[in-house]
């Protein structure tokens, strides 16, 4: 037997009873059932997955078959195309070279020029200035206030229009119809421009998207589904701008075309259907076009600009604007607009003195009283 030393004896603790207790206390707990409480962890999270399983699967469901089954899935290429075209990441790509005219003016209402423009009454001056006084309507409070009520709106120039001798009171009657029939048809494009960006930041388009711009394809006159040249096409015309050639296509009001056509803008026709200019000679085909209504010579006016290819140099200068601040000049605009009359530059030259004597820019940043929170949220 080896005897024990008195080293063994200090550094070795005698196993009482109670110690004996404690470890096997210890042993039970943290040894004995660590396998247990592994499963029990392990069937904890187990069922908490499948029970968010079991509830996220009827979402899950619906949403697989909203998206993969019930709509086709168009996968929209547009943005790469515009980072191309605008940021010049690869070749110059070419915007707003070709027009297709056949379906630009399908959904503006024109008359013959056997017609008679008496779908809706023609108001008098007097009647009218009576009407825009009891709803409190005038361009003062116009521009202090920023907004116009297209409630407003009329069908028709009033007959007396030259009887007006005043100046003033002719130009402040005409500005005041035609004002607020410009405003609403900036305001279409511009809900139209906002959905447009919306469906292009989309990754999927719907069918509904699909048809919305095929729609606009045609309107615009854009071929090969060129997005680019929608985006440049698809835009406003300062208000500044449209009252002033209103203004000088119609003697402010005062032209048989506005009288007789509703015809604002002089825009020509070689379909038949409009007013013959009577200084035009016996070879002229052409005509001024006629309108059952005053917006829709504005509608076709806008139209004309965002369309035609004479007036190609005046929609590049509004992207660029567009692209640097946002928001339009018309000063600098109206210099591409020399095609627009057979007299050129100088026709610019009167509408920049038209715009300026008249304070008409004060017009540009005008928007259409909201009837409705929906709308308030479209514009």
């Amino acid at each position: 037997m080896v005897k024990k030393t008195r080293s063994d004896a200090i550094f070795k603790k005698p196993e009482t009873k109670k110690i004996a207790r404690i470890k096997k206390i210890k042993e039970f707990f943290f040894e004995d059932n660590k396998s247990e409480y592994k499963k029990f962890y392990i069937f904890l999270l187990t069922s908490v997955i499948l029970i968010f399983s079991f509830f996220s699967l009827p979402s899950i469901v619906n949403y697989i078959d909203d998206d993969f089954v019930k709509n086709k899935i168009y996968i929209n290429i547009s943005k790469k195309n515009f980072d191309l075209t605008f940021n010049k990441k690869n070749k110059i790509v070419k915007i707003d070279e070709n027009i297709n005219m056949e379906n630009i003016y399908d959904d503006i209402d024109v008359f013959s020029s056997n017609s008679e423009n008496t779908n809706t009454a023609r108001l008098s001056a007097s009647t009218i200035e009576q009407l825009f006084k009891d709803t409190n309507y005038n361009l003062k409070k116009v521009k202090k206030t920023k907004l116009v009520n297209i409630g407003n709106n009329l069908d028709h120039l009033p007959g007396e229009m030259k009887k007006i001798e005043n100046t003033k009171k002719r130009k402040n009657l005409f500005i005041q119809i035609v004002l607020p029939l410009i405003i609403e048809e900036n305001t279409k494009i511009k809900i139209d421009r906002k959905k447009l960006f919306v469906v292009l930041n989309k990754n999927n388009n719907s069918n509904a998207d699909i048809e919305w711009l095929k729609k606009k394809f045609k309107q615009y006159g854009v071929v090969k589904n060129d997005l680019s040249t929608l985006k440049t096409r698809m835009d406003e015309i300062p208000v500044s701008l449209a009252i002033a050639q209103s203004a000088k296509e119609t003697g402010w009001g005062t032209s048989r075309f506005a009288q007789k056509g509703n015809a604002l803008f002089g825009q020509w026709t070689w379909s038949g259907d409009g007013i013959k200019p009577s200084a035009a000679d016996n070879n002229s085909t052409h005509k001024v076009a006629s309108f059952k209504v005053l917006k829709a010579s504005v509608k076709a006016y806008l139209r004309n600009l965002n369309t035609h290819s004479s007036y190609k140099e005046f929609r590049k200068e509004r992207a660029i604007q567009r692209d640097n601040d946002g928001k339009l000049n018309s000063l600098k605009l109206v210099k591409h607009l020399d095609k627009y009359a057979e007299t050129g530059i100088e026709y610019t030259k009167i509408l920049s003195i038209i715009i300026k004597q008249n304070s008409l820019t004060e017009f540009d940043d005008v928007e259409i009283l909201p009837t409705s929170k929906k709308l308030k949220s479209l514009i």
